[in-house]
């Protein structure tokens, strides 16, 4: 339930600044006529990311154990690379993103109302399938899958009322340090992700040495207590480990770990200055 909350907080909260700012970027030019088609791009994103999520969950649930273990474990894998690529992109791109999606939006605009439901629908969808991609990775084994659906749920309305309250000026949020602090964590929930990936291939038997164990604590972890939920909900470090899975672990927690909390490169500044005549206003729909 903790890394799904994560997984909705963080997704969340990015989805919301996204919409966050095309709106405010909308209501400070004058042109209120385009929310509506905003609002209609952020939608579809959300009907087509809850149906991804969907159609996954139905496809495991009518396969082979086999095939299922297979599916799960390649579902896996692709999570562990989209979050790797938004992590690192989202810390790359914090300081332009908000120009970038007003220059977009601004081309949109020119372009007509479609292009900006267009627009907008695929500013939202990106991270809507990456969270459908990211819960359904991350809760594979769990005894019921309604903890994590609240736990999502309510990490995702909390994103929603931060961005609301930071939107209406009334608190400010230091976005760098929770982006960073939230990338660590979903580092080592996707080292996780990646771990169970592995037992899932070994299931499978796409991979070997699902026997040879590297620890084995399961006479002394007490599965009801809070460190055992914690450690296994959050990082799938589980009472025993193949060989494999804590090699996966590591070879992925470590080096991703340090190259992000590498400090950034200054980038560097223009040789020369170019000056571009602003486009015309759109006119504001009726």
């Amino acid at each position: 339930m903790t890394a799904s909350y994560l997984i909705g907080l963080r997704e969340g909260l990015e989805a919301t600044l996204v919409v966050s700012i095309l709106v405010a970027f909308l209501v400070k030019s004058g042109q209120r006529g385009y929310l509506r088609y905003v609002w209609a791009g952020v939608a579809a994103a959300v009907a087509l990311s809850v149906g991804f999520g969907a159609l996954l969950t139905y496809t495991s649930a009518h396969l082979t154990f086999e095939q299922g273990e297979l599916f799960e474990a390649v579902a896996s894998v692709a999570a562990v690379c989209f979050v790797t690529w938004m992590i690192f992109w989202m810390r790359r791109m914090a300081r332009r993103i908000a120009g970038d999606l007003r220059g977009k939006l601004a081309e949109a605009i020119r372009m007509g109302p479609v292009a900006v439901v267009v627009m907008a629908f695929l500013s939202v969808a990106r991270e809507g399938l990456e969270t459908a991609l990211l819960f359904f990775s991350a809760v594979q084994g769990a005894t019921s899958s309604a903890g994590p659906l609240l736990a999502i749920i309510g990490g995702i309305a909390t994103a929603v009322v931060i961005g609301v309250v930071m939107y209406a000026g009334a608190v400010r949020v230091n976005l760098g340090k929770f982006f960073t602090w939230t990338g660590v964590l979903l580092v080592l929930v996707a080292a996780g992700i990646l771990k169970y990936g592995v037992h899932d291939f070994q299931e499978a038997g796409a991979l070997p040495g699902l026997n040879d164990l590297a620890y084995d604590f399961r006479g002394v972890w007490a599965p009801d207590a809070w460190y055992s939920a914690l450690l296994t909900g959050m990082f799938n470090i589980t009472p025993s480990a193949s060989v494999l899975e804590v090699v996966a672990w590591v070879a992925y927690a470590v080096p991703v770990l340090v190259l992000f909390l590498l400090p950034q490169r200054p980038a560097a500044a223009p040789t020369t200055a170019t000056t571009a005549t602003p486009a015309p206003a759109a006119p504001t729909p009726e």
